[in-house]
């Protein structure tokens, strides 16, 4: 018996000895960036390594793992570095494996990315994530927005419930400060911000924090169940993040754009006008205003929303261009009867003051065109200006537009 056990311990060293001797070959092959034959050693050797003792074995999977991460196999590699975490012995080393896997990821998810394929990287993206939840949230974040670009909006629907659930903002705070010298003011780091605070060389220190990314999330969680014809999902989902935070501009504008995805404009007239009482200086929502109004046929409303966005903003070109579309509807209606029109006395004498009416409608869009073009030289803007000039017999303003438009 006793022969026995000195044999079996005998064996049991020996059986140890050439795991070991094995595994060092392997490393010195991996080392030496011969990564295809380090994994051949290691495969041709399984059997030798199942019946290893847990410090061979951890340094064993370690390994097997960087193989993986050598191969681009980064799911392979994740998932070893991560089961290796809470070996005490490896755990530093392990981490940073995972940091330096991590950066691996997300450099492929960003080629991923440039190359059109949006659910690669998506995938690679959540993976980064998931190698660090508490630090990696934006990962996660932007592999929802992959989701959704590479139209697989069940997975953009799981990530956004993921980060509904952990309340992600993604907001960031910036650091400013202006240059004494040149006046002029410069992004710089948190601790740059520290230190410049305190010199005579700038001045005006300010930091300015991001929106939060949160009604975007569940504004895109609502739209995804829109798209899936889940109304009444998509609904809900707005409605339970106002009843959290009420009287939060975002959301009300979230809520509106849905019932706009749903051809609710009623309801979308109604969230905007609750908007414009918390922000009334928005030219934009005024001009949205406008839009739903000239869709829901009030012309009249239409206008006057769009004349205010002018007001608060005079640089707002879109809100100058569908005013003129607005007035220059009714062009349609004039030129149709104007056709119809026989050659009688009273036909003429008809056609003559429909003629007049029709050059009202152009002289009344000049001056607003002029205000856009005094604005930035809008091509269309110049385009419509020359051609109105061109039917009311303006000739200087047509050369005017004319050579506008050519330089």
């Amino acid at each position: 018996m006793k022969k026995t056990i000195i044999f079996f311990l005998c064996m049991t060293a020996t059986l140890g000895m050439a795991q070991k001797k094995e595994l060092k070959k392997a490393e010195k092959l991996f080392s030496s960036g011969d990564i295809a034959a380090a994994k051949e050693m290691l495969s041709s050797n399984q059997s030798l390594f199942d019946a290893a003792d847990e410090k061979t074995a951890a340094n064993y999977q370690f390994l097997q793992g960087k193989i993986a991460q050598q191969e681009k196999d980064f799911a392979a590699a994740m998932e070893t570095f991560v089961a290796l975490k809470d070996n005490s012995r490896l755990n530093s080393v392990v981490n940073d494996q995972l940091k330096q896997l991590q950066s691996e990821i997300i450099t492929s998810a960003i080629e991923d990315n440039e190359g059109g394929d949006f659910i690669a990287s998506a995938e690679k993206l959540y993976m980064a994530y998931k190698i660090d939840p508490e630090n990696g949230q934006d990962y996660l974040y932007f592999a929802a927005s992959n989701s959704i670009n590479g139209k697989d909006y069940d997975r953009a629907l799981e990530y956004y419930f993921i980060l509904k659930e952990i309340n992600y903002t993604g907001v960031t705070t910036k650091y400013y400060v202006t240059e004494v010298a040149t006046n002029q003011e410069i992004e710089v780091s948190e601790m740059e911000y520290g230190i410049y605070q305190k010199s005579k060389d700038y001045m005006n220190p300010k930091e300015v924090e991001s929106e939060s990314k949160y009604p975007e999330i569940v504004k895109n969680i609502a739209l995804i169940y829109a798209q899936k014809g889940e109304n009444d999902k998509a609904i809900a989902a707005v409605k339970e993040a106002r009843a959290a935070n009420p009287d939060d501009l975002n959301l009300i504008l979230t809520e509106a754009n849905i019932y706009i995805e749903l051809d609710e404009k009623e309801k979308f007239k109604e969230l905007i006008n609750q908007a414009i009482e918390k922000d009334p200086t928005n030219a934009n929502l005024y001009f949205n205003l406008g839009v739903v109004n000239n869709d829901l046929g009030d012309r009249d409303a239409a206008r006057t929303f769009y004349e205010k966005a002018i007001e608060l903003d005079s640089n707002f070109e879109a809100a100058y261009l569908n005013l003129v579309a607005l007035i220059l509807e009714g062009e349609a209606g004039i030129v149709d009867e104007m056709n119809s029109l026989g050659t009688s006395r009273k036909d003429n004498l008809r056609y003559d003051e429909l003629k007049g009416q029709r050059e009202a409608l152009y002289k009344e869009c000049v001056p607003i065109l002029k205000g856009l073009i005094a604005v930035n030289n809008n091509e269309e803007a110049i385009k419509t200006l020359m051609n109105i000039y061109g039917t009311l017999g303006e000739n200087q303003g047509y050369m005017e537009m004319k050579a506008l438009l050519e330089n």
